[in-house]
């Protein structure tokens, strides 16, 4: 059997690479708002606690569309799903116009939401139609080689942040910025506006392009992915979900990985500031290392699949990932700055393998499934939150506990799928 026909049914080769490209489109949005939280405090004066409502924001919009874009999917198809999620994305993207313009931080977070909204159809949509493209027992690591062009698009959109935004936050200080005459900080603002709103609109036509290019190529639907006549009982799914122990400890692990991946990327540049020193420019060249490290261990992680149990990769990681945590918690430093860049590597896995582990053997209720997954997200909105009021009250460096114990449950459902001993010792090659 060739290489093509292990990986993916017929015809799915055209549609796989297509969709290839909306992992890096959401990974540019992602870690291009990252960010967003130290620039937005800065702008706008406000604690870290209260611009950490842009992540609030932008992954609240994922658990509240999660579930409609699962209902898109079952009623019609993924490829209709992922249009929707494209559509509403593109709008989002463009709405950093007039926010940019109105000047004020409620626009951006609702921008921020509608961006974000779209992104959680489309991810609700692709992630499970990759899964849907060839044979079940290869399924993570298909979905991770998939995912593995998301950190193609995380270092673009760190990059996009730290020429295009960073760069342009004018270096007066909140004291220096608070003696300033209203029409001269509001200047200043314009300026630094304008610099957050032009890498999004230029996003935008990015996103048209690739809709277009969709919407044009004929993709498998719905009737050929599931049996035809098929009724949807969203409220058996859902019971015969919430008694499966195995989806559920995933659902609980995936809100605890993406709390745990939104934290790191967020106040790395907090970190570095206040361990090494430096302005916001200087320091999120440490966050696109960590991109870097990101991309690189994505691969890497592919290859080890071909070796190694998924679960067995991933809790090693979330002990990596803790370990490296608390050193950086213990040694604000220049190792202390290393180590939050190399939690990283820890990350590099987690999403598409936990996603993978949750939703085998589910059948019928992948679709419901996955959205239940990308609901988890839930904590990237939430965990931010805990981890910024750390910071206000600790320290950059004592924050990274949060982090840290995050980790610890992705290591302990790791070790939960290892006891059920369900799946092969690895993934097929």
């Amino acid at each position: 059997m060739s290489d093509k026909a292990r990986y993916l049914n017929e015809g799915m080769k055209l549609p796989f690479i297509l969709l290839v490209t909306c992992f890096a489109a959401w990974g540019i949005a992602a870690n291009m708002t990252d960010p967003l939280v130290k620039v937005f405090s800065k702008i706008f004066s406000m604690s870290t606690l209260q611009a950490s409502f842009v992540q609030f924001s932008y992954y609240g919009a994922y658990f509240c569309l999660a579930l409609p874009a699962a209902f898109i999917n079952r009623r019609f198809s993924y490829k209709t799903g992922v249009l929707v999620g494209l559509g509403c994305a593109i709008l989002g993207a463009f709405l950093f116009y007039p926010a940019s313009q109105a000047m004020t931080f409620g626009f951006f977070l609702l921008a921020l939401f509608m961006l974000a909204g779209g992104l959680s159809i489309l991810e609700t949509s692709a992630n499970p139609f990759v899964i849907a493209m060839g044979p079940e027992h290869n399924a993570t690591r298909r979905l991770n080689f998939a995912q593995a062009f998301n950190p193609v698009g995380t270092n673009i959109g760190v990059f996009l942040a730290a020429t295009l935004i960073l760069p342009r936050l004018n270096p007066a200080s909140e004291e220096e910025r608070a003696a300033m005459a209203p029409e001269a900080l509001q200047a200043i603002q314009v300026d630094e506006l304008s610099a957050v709103m032009v890498p999004y609109v230029g996003f935008a036509f990015v996103l048209v392009a690739i809709w277009i290019a969709i919407a044009l190529i004929p993709m498998p639907t719905k009737r050929e992915l599931t049996p035809e006549g098929h009724e949807v009982h969203f409220m058996a799914t859902l019971r015969r979900l919430m008694a499966n122990r195995h989806y559920r400890f995933g659902v609980i692990a995936q809100f605890f990985n993406v709390a745990a991946q939104t934290c790191v990327w967020t106040f790395t540049i907090q970190y570095v500031m206040e361990a090494i020193g430096g302005n916001e420019a200087q320091a999120g060249w440490y966050l696109q290392a960590s991109l870097m490290v990101f991309l690189v261990s994505r691969f890497v992680m592919v290859w080890l699949m071909g070796y190694l149990r998924p679960a067995v990769l991933l809790t090693l990681m979330a002990v990596l990932g803790t370990a490296l945590s608390f050193y950086a918690m213990a040694s604000p430093n220049v190792s202390g700055v290393w180590a939050v860049v190399m939690i990283s590597a820890s990350l590099s896995l987690m999403f598409p393998t936990i996603y993978g582990i949750a939703l085998h053997g589910l059948g019928d209720d992948t679709k419901f499934g996955a959205a239940g997954l990308v609901m988890a997200i839930l904590g990237g909105a939430l965990m931010p939150l805990v981890h910024g009021a750390v910071m206000d009250a600790q320290g950059a460096a004592f924050s990274y506990i949060v982090p840290g114990l995050c980790f610890l449950v992705v290591a302990a459902y790791g070790l939960f799928d290892l006891r059920m001993g369900v799946r092969p010792h690895r993934e097929a090659a």
